[in-house]
């Protein structure tokens, strides 16, 4: 058998997929994309989960992959072993309901024994225990005797994540020969020494599984199949493990050259040495992805991985940094499948670099510290380091956990991880609820100030949508960052810019930022100290890099509105001079691509006659189509042209004027129209003030007005089409409707007034005195307040002279009226003050005038009891 190296393997398997009518798809970013159930991409199939569930359509229903993975969940055990390593490379065939186990298996076959040329007689596939399909075809179609066909239960060959798709698995296995063995008698396939060596997995998804156990068939059956690329070569190579291959063995040569130290020699160099290799290649893929170390998220697992290879590296006697060194090993073994490698190489030092320099200024304080906590340990006879400590490591020094851990599991202690959990929250709390930091000067301290001052950048918008520019700076919402991958939030600084930033009123641009291999949605552009403008929002797809030469495309459709909106301020201010007078100076605006609103002194609200005319004004301004000119001349010069500034704001040497014929000049520096036809219409919706002697206008343009009339109609045809008339036909069906109305609420409140009537009966028998003053207190059904100040009314008359109360429960409620004549008022009796004595009885309070008061309550059970209460009230008040 040849032995092939890992580069001409990898050219073997995708080579022979495609001449199997496969799309060859170059490897996806670790950064999985739209895909938050992944920190990083783990598996050949992971990025193609869209092709698979259906959610995407595949280019092709062949497709073939070599893909970049990482998995770090045994990160504790790398090392320590030769088997285990957080970065390998994933050989994949893929069939999006196309071919199906039939030619799975056949190409599998013929791959390993005709291509590969390993011996077909110490292959031996492995298949689910119920899948009589696939030993069928293992056995009948390929010839493997059946002895040599191993059926395995769910756990091994049975591919499944919960519910959803999931099916069968047939794995082949190589026999390494006894070397590799363990000796025992029973050793074959499935034993867990190094004998047998899984090289391929075929899974057949064909089921669909409800998340109860239940498996229906799929109609679209897939392939999805696997095989460590690393593993492959250590068998075709024939030697001991991953790190004995071409590629791999020559990274770990230099790792033992650059440190001085032979390779099994001595076990604890050789976790050291295992551990730098492997770790060298994951970071070196990570950054080249664009993951930046950081403290959270897939940020984290980078930082953690390149300051344990660097702290390996010092262990081993390295001294410096050396990182960047080895990462150029990795590049120059893996850039025939990975030349981005080589173009990012600058990148990919530099950052290694940079983090290897941070965590290099406060190892040794940390290692110092740490070593006292160990003797505090050793003298207190505890074996545990309290959270607190491990946090404080973490915090001050820059030591992950993982490291913290490492460091005193080799000397036999562990680390109270729930305390640590406690005061690393405990911190994120502090940090939340001081986020409103400021500086000496006041202003809120943000990861801005952090930027080189001498940075700038130049608007360039006024003429162009589109630009192509150089990116200056990248930052999270923290840090500056050398790059910004996919679903990573940030801002983009750039050398020249075409996005307008909020400035004077006027809103800022949206749009994308786009090289070759990334995008990013610019949600918002903000005017940074130091002429600097920010591009914020985040990457869509791929990354981005400082120093990238990218394109910037603002919304099109968005700017053209905000320029219709900007330019029709200027007209509007004119016109409002016109009507209103010389008086009216601007108070402030904005501007959107939604709409307009202008702020203005003037000292009374408009009258509809004036917005009208104002209203006229500018449409007939917009119908003129005024060329817009825009000049840059001095301050003194724009005063002589007459241009309108806004007062109090500061102006620099040099203004621009922008001119609309004879009719506008003003002192601007926003976006416009090129002709003020181009705003269409103009349509005041709203005037109103908004502070002593300054009013306000909220107006649309162009297609704004468009949709306010469309939505206007909509509202039109919807009210005609409840009172059944045409909208031509509204108003007159209205006014009838209205009559009928009146007429029906006048009948009603004569209904009510009788029914009150009714209800309460012949109660001028139940008149009392108290003290010589007429009294009469009654207890009225289902009658609200209205009705029962018309009762009122009707008995008080009645009456002639004295005071009554009337008491209703209503829906659960009570309501409660009183009424003193005047010669009763004369003699002491008030109103308010009865209601007040006897409201609370009912669980309500009320008054009112001493002739008239009226109150509400919620108990209807405490009626009685205030009807008696009024009369001893009463009492209480007549002379």
């Amino acid at each position: 058998m040849k032995s092939y190296g890992v580069n001409e393997l990898r050219r073997m398997f995708l080579e022979f997929f495609e001449s199997k009518g496969h799309l060859k798809l170059k490897s996806f970013s670790l950064v999985p994309h739209n895909d938050n159930s992944l920190l990083l991409i783990n598996s050949g199939m992971a990025p193609l989960k869209p092709y698979f569930t259906g959610q995407e359509i595949p280019p092709r229903k062949r497709v073939t992959t070599c893909q970049k993975c990482i998995r770090t969940g045994d990160i504790e055990n790398i090392g320590k072993t030769a088997r285990h390593g957080t970065f390998f490379e994933m050989l994949g065939n893929f069939s999006f309901g196309d071919y199906f186990k039939h030619e799975a298996i056949a190409w599998t076959w013929e791959f390993l024994t005709q291509v590969v040329g390993l011996n077909p007689d110490r292959l031996y596939p492995s298949i689910y225990v119920e899948d009589d399909e696939a030993f069928e075809i293992w056995n009948k179609e390929i010839g493997i005797a059946k002895e040599r066909i191993f059926r395995f239960g769910k756990g091994d060959n049975f591919w499944e994540h919960g519910s959803g798709p999931c099916g069968p698995c047939s794995e082949v296995y190589y026999d390494r020969g006894e070397k590799y063995g363990c000796g025992r008698p029973g050793c074959t396939v499935g034993c867990d020494c190094d004998r047998y060596i899984e090289v391929w997995n075929n899974v057949f998804t064909q089921f669909d599984n409800d998340g109860k156990g239940n498996y229906t068939e799929l109609e679209q059956k897939n392939i999805d199949t696997g095989m460590g690329l690393e593993r492959l070569a250590a068998v075709v190579q024939d030697v001991d493990s991953i790190f004995d291959i071409d590629t791999i063995c020559a990274l770990r040569n230099r790792v033992c050259e650059i440190s001085g130290k032979e390779y099994k020699k001595e076990y604890k160099w050789d976790v050291s040495i295992r551990i730098v290799t492997d770790h060298i290649r994951s970071a070196t893929f990570m950054i080249s992805d664009g993951i930046m170390p950081s403290n959270e998220g897939r940020g984290y697992v980078l930082r953690r991985i390149i300051r344990r290879a660097a702290r390996h590296g010092r262990l081993l006697g390295i001294e410096g940094t050396f990182l960047a060194n080895l990462s150029n090993t990795v590049i120059e073994g893996s850039r025939d499948g990975y030349p981005e490698l080589e173009e990012k190489k600058d990148f990919i030092f530099n950052v290694l670099t940079q983090e290897e320099n941070k965590f290099n200024k406060t190892i040794d304080q940390g290692l110092s510290i740490l070593s006292d906590m160990e003797a505090a340990m050793v003298k207190e006879g505890k074996t545990c380091l309290g959270g607190e400590d491990a946090f404080k490591l973490y915090d001050t020094y820059g030591f992950p956990l993982d490291l913290t851990k490492e460091i005193l599991e080799e000397k036999g202690f562990t680390v109270e991880e729930e305390g640590f959990g406690k005061a690393m929250q405990e911190q994120k709390e502090k940090a939340r609820a001081a986020r409103k930091t400021t500086n000496y000067m006041g202003a809120d301290v943000t990861v801005y100030e952090s930027i080189d001052p001498a940075i700038t950048t130049e608007f360039v918008g006024y003429d162009r949508l589109s630009h192509d520019s150089k990116i200056t700076v990248l930052t999270t919402q923290s840090e500056l960052v050398e790059a910004l991958t996919d679903g990573e939030e940030g801002t983009v600084i750039v050398e020249e810019t075409p996005f307008y930033a909020t400035m004077g009123g006027q809103c800022a641009d949206t749009g994308i930022i786009t090289c070759p291999e990334g995008e990013f949605l610019v949600e918002d552009t903000v005017k940074l100290l130091g002429g600097k403008v920010g591009h914020i929002g985040k990457v869509v797809k791929g990354m981005l890099k400082k120093g990238d030469k990218v394109t910037l495309q603002v919304n099109e459709a968005g700017r053209a509105d905000t320029c219709k909106n900007h330019s029709a301020t200027h007209l509007l201010q004119k016109a409002l001079r016109t009507v209103l007078g010389t008086h009216v100076e601007q108070a402030g605006s904005f501007v959107n691509g939604d709409r307009l609103r202008f702020d203005f002194s003037h000292f009374s609200a408009m009258t509809k006659e004036e917005l009208d005319q104002v209203e006229k004004i500018v449409n007939e301004k917009i119908l003129e189509a005024i060329p817009v000119k825009t000049e840059i001349m001095t301050l003194e010069e724009a005063r002589k042209t007459g241009a309108m500034a806004l007062f109090g704001e500061k102006y620099g040497e040099s203004v621009r004027v922008v001119r609309m014929g004879d009719f506008s000049t003003e002192l601007c520096g926003g976006t416009h129209v090129a002709n003020t036809a181009s705003i269409m219409l103009f349509k005041i919706i709203s005037e109103s003030g908004i502070a002593a002697n300054v009013r306000r206008i909220e107006a649309l343009t162009g297609n704004g007005v468009l949709k306010y009339y469309g939505d206007m109609e909509k509202t039109l045809n919807q009210a005609a089409a409840i009172v059944k008339a045409s909208p031509a036909d509204l108003t007159k069906k209205l006014e009838h409707l209205m009559t009928e109305l009146k007429a029906l609420q006048g009948e009603n409140e004569s209904l009510k007034s009788k029914a009150a009537r009714d209800a309460l009966g012949n109660v001028m028998d139940q008149v009392t005195e108290v003290k010589d003053v007429k009294f009469l207190a009654a207890k009225v059904s289902n009658v609200d307040m209205n009705g029962l100040r018309d009762l009122g009314d009707q008995l008080k008359a009645k009456l002639g002279e004295g005071v009554l109360v009337l008491i209703s429960d209503k829906d659960g409620k009570v309501n409660m009226a009183a009424m003193a004549t005047e010669a009763a008022v004369k003699k002491g009796a008030h109103a308010g003050n009865l209601i007040k004595g006897i409201a609370g009885l009912v669980g309500g309070g009320g008054g009112g005038r001493p002739n008239m008061a009226q109150a509400g309550g919620k108990n209807p059970a405490g009626i009685d009891a205030a009807l008696s209460e009024a009369k001893k009230v009463l009492e209480g008040q007549i002379n």
